[in-house]
């Protein structure tokens, strides 16, 4: 019997129109849009659809704007095969949407609480002072002892994403993420500058994961239905306490996204991994970790089409 986990990606994965495909066609698609914009009181959807880009690309509109186009994909997706997974997991901001779908987080809390994310972590570090860079084909155990000892003699620099075999994201203070880099490029790993407004998933976040722990405690959180594979530890959790801390600690964490992965294929018996959400990416990093496990992606119309012909053995 297959084993679905749904898995929902992060900031980066945006694109003007995403979602409106779905809209034109599906009315539960095009209500989460209408809930999205009622939320939050200005019309965010607009932004989706219409742009520009450079809008679409500011933290606080990018994170409600990926939460909004993966859960109106996800609403269709469920209305329509009926699956239920057996666990969810999201990469960064995408694990709001998991705890959406895994009825952890009402739509409208979500929506409003990755908005404040995106404000707070844009607020946290003014801008040029913290940079982040891709890392390949260098091993985490290496990667990881360099940030440390560029931490200690230039400032902190640390793991930001552990995305996949050969892929991994360090983040920190402008500077110490350039030593860092160039280190890096010594011991023959491939560095590349990521465009960033800020030093995400490193400790220079702090101060935007205290000002979300105020805010988490106005939000009800609800136990989850099915258990959401944390970014800041790659476990289940369910409780709502347990869910809270780790939305908390993820933001100036690292995301722990191959073991994540793994988690789900090893301990919680995953067979087939549903990305649901804008883009692709995370397809692309599942491949990487466990190339046995098949992945759906519906990130518009035409995805959800040949997806629901897959399930159907079409």
């Amino acid at each position: 019997m297959t084993q679905y986990a749904f898995v929902f990606p992060g900031q980066g994965a945006q694109v003007v129109g995403m979602g409106r495909d779905m809209a034109d066609r599906h009315p539960e698609a095009a209500a989460i849009f209408q809930r999205a914009d009622e939320a939050l009181g200005f019309k965010l959807s607009e932004i989706i659809w219409e742009g520009p880009e450079d809008k679409l690309r500011v933290t606080y509109y990018t994170q409600p704007a990926i939460l909004t186009a993966s859960i109106a994909l996800h609403e269709v997706f469920v209305k329509e095969t009926g699956i239920r997974p057996v666990c969810t997991a999201g990469h960064s901001l995408g694990e709001y949407s998991a705890l959406v779908a895994a009825g952890a987080l009402s739509f409208e809390d979500a929506v409003r609480l990755v908005h404040a994310r995106g404000t707070y972590m844009d607020e946290a570090v003014p801008a040029g002072r913290g940079a982040m860079s891709a890392i390949m084909n260098l091993d985490r155990e290496t990667t990881a002892a360099i940030c440390q000892a560029v931490s200690g003699e230039v400032g902190p620099v640390e793991l930001a994403n552990i995305n996949s075999p050969g892929q991994i994201v360090i983040s920190g203070q402008a500077e110490a993420v350039a030593v860092a880099g160039e280190r890096i490029a010594e011991q023959r790993g491939k560095v590349k500058p990521l465009v960033v407004s800020g030093p995400f998933h490193s400790s220079l976040m702090q101060p935007a994961a205290d000002r979300l722990a105020d805010m988490l405690q106005t939000i009800e959180v609800r136990d989850a239905d099915v258990p959401v594979i944390a970014n800041v530890t790659a476990q289940p959790v369910r409780l709502a306490a347990e869910i809270r801390d780790a939305l908390v600690r993820q933001v100036a964490s690292s995301v722990l996204w191959e073991d994540s992965v793994l988690t789900m294929v090893q301990a919680l018996g995953v067979t087939q991994f549903v990305e649901i959400g804008p883009g692709k990416v995370l397809a692309g990093l599942i491949k990487r970790i466990d190339k046995s496990c098949p992945t759906l992606n519906v990130s518009g119309e035409e995805t959800f089409v040949a997806a629901l012909a897959a399930l159907k053995g079409e």
